[in-house]
């Protein structure tokens, strides 16, 4: 079966090298690129069965197995429990250089394919940035070129210069990989490993969200920053049919385990984010779900649980241990209603210097928090991307009788000192 069908037309066109500068840090084109994967990764279409099991079974015709028997479930979740009902995972062996079982084989193919490909970026990357540097070299008449003070011939050698001592890999990396990686891997699979049965001594292959690393090594083959050999190009082209067509999947000697993609998956883009990374988020329903029923409650990328986002009260707050649920919760009714609602005593209040036309005000930790203490309750310096000031508290020690002192504690300094701001942020 051959790798080459499942290569996306979507793909040839989002990557056209026409007219590209890969030392160019603030290149369009990579954003286009990593908007297209970026897609793939936030699917909730209904998986393309025939593509996958294609894909899958070509991965393992690969690592010389027979094709498996495809069993598709409703979610990741559904198949972590499925997969331990029917103990596959505790089936698989070890042998000296590691697991002796399909997933072995196909991970040991992966592991071995990017390394070859690493290796013939760092090298072409190496080759690449002498190759500007003799061509930049030859265009202004070489070292020792007289350029007249403040030209135009001095700016571009300086600015070539400083596009020299840049690895175009490295703006690759940053804008395709990292950004994705964010998103996807530390973004939406977080929140699915949550809902999910751990596999002990599985492994998981992510499908959509694995789309960081394929789409990397893709960029880097499309862009002409290295030449792949033939078995690394179809493997990429093998990966990239998964990523485009199917959730996760587990691989076993007999078996595989497909999982279908969300139905239900809303996001929100990162304050502050420079490569267009986002998280999940709903304030008021599940931000991830699937068709059977499983779901994950996330606010700005914190995953909570359901009484947060559907039925936030003081009672439940206070009983909640972790910091981070609590302050989504409090967040999510408000803290002028949650002050009034928890009774919280007002210790001290200032005008807060360093934001002016904002107050800090100093309460006394509810009962039922588990430590003592207070809490200064403040606003943020600068803007959120929608144009308002967050509010935020912070927990502080119970000695603090002035919201000042309280206020120059979280920085370390004395509340005399943090009087005399004039900004902060």
């Amino acid at each position: 079966m051959s790798a080459a069908p499942f290569r996306s037309s979507t793909s040839r066109r989002a990557t056209s090298t026409e007219n590209i500068d890969i030392f160019d840090e603030d290149n369009q084109a990579l954003e286009t690129v990593r908007d297209v994967w970026l897609e793939r990764g936030l699917c909730t279409r209904p998986a393309d069965r025939s593509t996958a099991e294609s894909a899958v079974a070509q991965l393992y015709r690969r690592s010389g197995l027979p094709k498996p028997e495809f069993v598709w479930v409703q979610s990741p979740s559904a198949g972590s429990d499925l997969i331990a009902a029917e103990g596959l995972s505790n089936k698989m062996s070890f042998d000296g250089t590691g697991l002796d079982c399909a997933c072995g084989h196909i991970a040991s193919m992966f592991s071995a394919s990017r390394r070859r490909m690493n290796a013939r970026i760092e090298r072409r990357s190496i080759d690449w940035q002498i190759e500007r540097w003799k061509m930049e070299r030859r265009a202004f008449g070489g070292v020792g070129a007289s350029v007249s003070e403040g030209s135009d011939q001095r700016g571009s050698t300086q600015r070539g210069s400083t596009q020299r001592r840049v690895n175009p890999a490295r703006i690759i990396r940053s804008a395709i990989w990292e950004s994705l990686h964010t998103t996807l891997f530390d973004g939406v699979a977080a929140a699915i490993r949550t809902m999910s049965t751990p596999v002990a001594g599985g492994v998981t292959w992510y499908g959509q969200q694995d789309a960081h690393r394929i789409a990397y090594y893709d960029t880097c083959h499309r862009y002409g920053l290295a030449t792949f050999r033939s078995e690394d190009r179809e493997l990429l082209d093998v990966q990239t049919a998964l990523a485009d067509s199917t959730g996760w999947w587990w691989a076993f000697d007999d078996v595989c385990i497909m999982a279908e993609r969300p139905r239900v998956l809303h996001s929100e883009r990162i304050p502050g984010s420079a490569r267009g990374e986002r998280r999940l988020h709903h304030s008021d329903s599940p931000a991830l779900e699937f068709a059977d029923g499983t779901k994950a409650f996330v606010l700005h990328g914190a995953i909570v649980p359901d009484w947060v986002v559907l039925d936030p009260t003081a009672e439940r707050i206070a009983h909640e241990r972790n910091v981070e649920i609590r302050r989504c919760a409090i967040e999510r009714i408000g803290w002028d209603s949650y002050i009034e609602l928890a009774g919280l005593t007002l210790v001290d209040q200032a005008d807060d210097p360093g934001n002016v036309g904002c107050l800090l005000q100093l309460h006394a930790s509810p009962e039922g928090w588990g430590r003592s203490g207070r809490i200064l309750l403040a606003v943020n310096g600068s803007f959120e991307r929608d144009g308002h000031r967050r509010r935020y508290g912070l927990h502080v020690p119970g000695w603090f009788t002035s919201a000042l002192d309280a206020a120059g504690w979280t920085y370390g300094i004395t509340g005399a000192d943090y009087s005399r701001l004039v900004r902060r942020t």
